[in-house]
């Protein structure tokens, strides 16, 4: 494997790493962990359409919902496409599966980037429902 072969793959590892952390931080329900995860000026878009621009809304969104969010089983995330667009910008495509009765699930896609050798950071989010076909 070649550098650029490596710091790639290293890439990728620490966005799966960013990935498991939405996970773990929406399972416990950390709103501090989950927006820790942020860029200053990120943008993000909930599975219902709400949009929130910058860190301030995307913060008071979290710190009013998360805590209080109720949904049965757990919630797994799945890092199943990484597009780089940059060396430091990163299109991620995430399955998001909550493991209840009804089993919805959703199809949320990052754009993470990444300041100098910093982490990567969630800098752009749309998350999408997804409606099964009911035949």
């Amino acid at each position: 494997m070649d550098i650029e072969q490596a710091a790639k793959a290293a890439d990728i590892k620490a966005i799966e790493e960013v990935v498991a952390t939405v996970e773990r931080t929406q399972r416990a329900k950390d709103a501090e962990g989950f927006l820790a995860l942020f860029h200053p000026d990120a943008l993000w878009t909930t599975a219902h359409g709400k949009v929130l621009i910058g860190f301030a809304e995307i913060a008071e969104f979290t710190r009013a919902v998360l805590p209080g969010a109720n949904w049965d089983g757990e919630v797994t995330y799945e890092v199943v496409h990484v597009q780089f667009l940059r060396p430091d910008v990163a299109a991620v495509k995430v399955r998001q599966v909550y493991h209840a009765p009804d089993g919805s699930e959703g199809a949320p896609l990052y754009v993470m980037t990444r300041e100098a050798d910093g982490p990567w950071l969630l800098t752009a989010g749309q998350n999408t429902q997804v409606v099964r076909d009911p035949a």
